[in-house]
């Protein structure tokens, strides 16, 4: 899921990072200068996650409204306990894989045949008691599909490099074969963001924030790449130009995947600066921007703003 195939990493290669490497970001964007307008952020005390600026499902963003300043507490929905679940089982496998090689080294294949699938097909008692038997068995089929495409995925990346690199150590082969950190935790605090960020992913072969969406496609999805290549700037001083939001779908036990690049330009990062402001503002001064004429129903908020 993290990783290109090869069509995909030759556009890459070949025509986003070159035409990323022609297009200039204006300094003041870049997230190394945090303590400068416009990046510094104007209310200090507000620190705000990224899914909070980033995420436009409530036209007039009431939902921030509700859960900071009024501290209403919803429990999850079914999309978004399918998205975690999915989410989840992503982040385990890596990290499995991951455990495998270091344990076990060049000797790693046999032994990745030994891991229980149904150990990650797994439903916790919380999102149990909130779906029904119909919603268990889908997320379970989705679940299971989601391990078979990543499992040979990975399973054949380890092959290619352990059949060019017979030498290698366990840790070379991790950073050849998986150079992907998940659910990678960063301090969002220079720029009036959460100190406790977490994002998808971040690909060291190939330099972008990777962020994995089991939803419609969306516009704004782009600013949740923006946010975090902003920090990752403020944090560590090194230009990151490129997001990825991986948009996997299922029609039936068919996983179908679509990748949306882009380059983190001036828009964007204006964009994201704007929306981080304007919420802000809201929580502050505790502003209610009021309930939107086109509320959409599978927010999970409806009933705060339609008790009746």
């Amino acid at each position: 899921m993290y990783f290109l195939n090869e069509e995909e990493k030759r556009m890459l290669l070949r025509r986003i990072m070159p035409e990323a490497r022609k297009k200039d970001v204006a300094e003041e964007l870049r997230g190394w200068n945090w303590d400068k307008p416009p990046l510094s952020p104007v209310y200090n005390t507000v620190k705000l996650g990224v899914y909070e600026v980033a995420n436009n499902y409530c036209p007039n963003n009431r939902d921030v409204y509700l859960r900071r300043v009024l501290g209403v507490k919803t429990p999850p929905n079914r999309a978004m306990l399918e998205g975690g679940l999915l989410h989840d089982v992503l982040c385990r496998m890596i990290i499995a894989f991951k455990r495998v090689i270091y344990q076990q080294g060049p000797a790693c294949l046999k032994y990745l045949n030994r891991l229980e699938k149904r150990e990650f097909m797994l439903i916790p008692d919380s999102a149990a008691t909130v779906l029904n038997a119909q919603d268990i068995e889908v997320i379970r089929a989705r679940m299971e599909t989601l391990w078979e495409y990543e499992y040979h995925s990975i399973y054949t990346r380890l092959q290619n490099v352990l059949a060019t690199q017979p030498y290698i150590g366990p840790d070379a082969l991790v950073g050849l074969a998986l150079p992907v950190s998940v659910e990678q935790k960063l301090n969002g605090s220079f720029l009036g963001l959460s100190p406790y960020l977490s994002v998808d992913a971040f690909n060291f072969s190939e330099p972008m924030v990777v962020d994995i969406k089991f939803g419609k496609k969306q516009k704004f999805h782009q600013l949740t790449v923006t946010g975090y290549a902003l920090v990752m700037e403020s944090l560590f001083e090194y230009p990151v130009n490129i997001g990825c939001v991986v948009y996997p779908s299922f029609d039936g036990e068919r996983l179908k995947i679509e990748r949306d690049f882009c380059f983190i330009d001036d828009e964007l990062r204006q964009w994201f600066i704007e929306e981080r402001d304007e919420r802000m503002r809201m929580v502050y001064e505790e502003i209610d921007p009021g309930i939107p004429p086109d509320c959409p129903e599978y927010c999970s908020l409806w009933s705060q703003c339609h008790p009746a």
